[in-house]
């Protein structure tokens, strides 16, 4: 299952750089995570420092 960034995100870019398949990009107001490509290994989440990504 894809992770999810919520609203919580501040467009801070950490995720992205993190994502090992390149499945995060800048959305519009914030990051989204492209759930074709997710292969759920959670390093976004660690890396996030507001906490805005969770399993979907």
């Amino acid at each position: 299952m894809a992770r999810v960034i919520s609203d919580a995100c501040v467009s801070c870019g950490t995720c992205e750089g993190e994502c090992p398949v390149g499945a995060i990009s800048q959305g519009d107001g914030q990051y989204v995570v492209n759930a074709d490509e997710c292969i759920d290994c959670g390093a976004c989440e660690a890396a996030c420092p507001t906490g805005a990504i969770s399993e979907a």
